[in-house]
């Protein structure tokens, strides 16, 4: 390493705080969330504080583009989005780092955009899992003038994992309790559970991918409006119409929902092709019966998922929920009709904005990568051992 690199390459210093941001898009594909953070301490005993947070939707075109890209896109498309959202994606670092003003940024954790992620591919017979975010973290590099960790996925497949779920060990530093057994739940495109026992190492943690969460209702939505809208707004679609029995039935035989963990899923098995066999399969449906019914499959998938992965071996009666469809007043509804005995708590109540705790997570993530932590654990990815997530940027 040059003597300018390695004036450039980030140290962590214990006795120092980090000023970091983490930026996250997630399957739903509705935009960039960002967020600057104060790091101090270090090892598992850090202390967390949020400064700042910003939202960039996604544009209307954006959106598209990348449902074009990840439904039907070429090697050029491909590479031509990497560099425009690592563009997208240091205008979002700057705004948050505008908003909180700090003193420095010590480096940056971005997770990029998942175009695709198959953990169960072959390529000729061979096993060949494989995952790909984009969000070119060079040019983040570049614009911002501070060092990129990204990439995060890759090494865990390498090591036998699924690459996902990526943040149960930050919802065991922010969410864990030494006295209760825990769950915390983000319903995201696809829903992820994280099981956290009561004074539980992190080599104790569990977590996998339940199925899908918002992105089978987006897709819905946004195909039933003619683009007009792109989610069920507080979940009143949902309400407006009754869960059709047949579909419900027909979508619970899914082979992924009785698999059992580790396990990891996205928008390659709960996205369009799905739902041009539900069109196919069940013709004329009215929109609102059609959310209705995929609401409640949520529902009803992660509650089979706790009932027969999870409390069996820990008995959890809290479950701390973010992302989006936390908002979704029906599905939080349903939900709990599933889970009558289970508290539903929403990761405000603990510290954690529910909008943006996984950019928070992966300049968390970002931290550990630059200690030389672990952020995977066989229990969590299904990985051989436990994992360094991530790769590094150098402005």
């Amino acid at each position: 390493m040059t003597a300018a690199a390695a004036e450039r390459f980030p140290r962590i210093n214990p006795a120092a705080p980090r000023y970091a941001v983490g930026l996250m898009a997630g399957t739903s594909l509705d935009g960039i969330d960002a967020a600057l953070v104060r790091i101090a301490g270090a090892g598992d005993a850090i202390r967390i504080q949020t400064q700042a947070t910003h939202y960039q939707p996604y544009t209307p075109d954006e959106r598209a583009g990348l449902l074009r890209l990840i439904e039907s896109g070429s090697l050029a498309d491909l590479c031509a989005w990497d560099a425009y959202l690592g563009e997208r994606f240091a205008q979002a670092a700057q705004a948050v780092i505008q908003k909180a003003s700090p003193p420095r940024v010590d480096f940056i954790g971005s997770h990029g955009q998942t175009v695709w992620h198959a953990p169960d591919a072959q390529v000729l017979g061979t096993p060949t899992p494989n995952t790909l975010q984009i969000g070119q973290p060079d040019v983040i590099a570049a614009r911002v003038g501070a060092p990129v960790v990204a990439d995060f996925r890759t090494r865990d497949m390498a090591y036998g994992g699924q690459g996902a779920p990526l943040v149960p060990i930050v919802d065991w530093l922010l969410l864990r309790s030494d006295t209760e057994p825990r769950a915390a739940l983000n319903l995201g495109g696809m829903a992820n559970l994280t099981v956290l026992p009561a004074g539980g190492a992190p080599d104790a943690i569990r977590a996998f991918d339940t199925g899908p969460a918002n992105a089978l209702i987006d897709l819905a939505v946004q195909h039933g409006t003619g683009g007009t809208q792109t989610y069920d707004r507080d979940g009143a679609l949902a309400e407006s119409g009754a869960v059709h029995p047949p579909l419900l039935a027909w979508l619970l035989a899914h082979p992924y929902f009785g698999q059992p963990p580790p396990k990891s899923t996205g928008r390659e098995v709960f996205g369009r092709a799905l739902l041009d066999a539900i069109h196919a399969q069940f013709p004329d449906l009215p929109l609102p019966t059609l959310v209705a019914t995929l609401t409640e499959l949520t529902a009803a998938t992660i509650a089979d998922a706790l009932q027969r992965w999870v409390l069996p071996e820990c008995p959890v009666r809290r479950i701390i929920v973010s992302g989006g469809g936390l908002h979704n007043r029906a599905l939080m509804r349903r939900l709990a009709a599933h889970l009558p005995n289970i508290a539903l708590e929403s990761s405000a109540a603990y510290g954690v904005d529910p909008d943006f705790k996984e950019a928070v997570a992966f300049a968390v993530l970002a931290d550990r990568f630059l200690q030389g932590l672990p952020a995977t654990y066989p229990s969590t990815t299904g990985v051989r051992r436990p994992t360094l997530a991530g790769k590094l940027a150098l402005p």
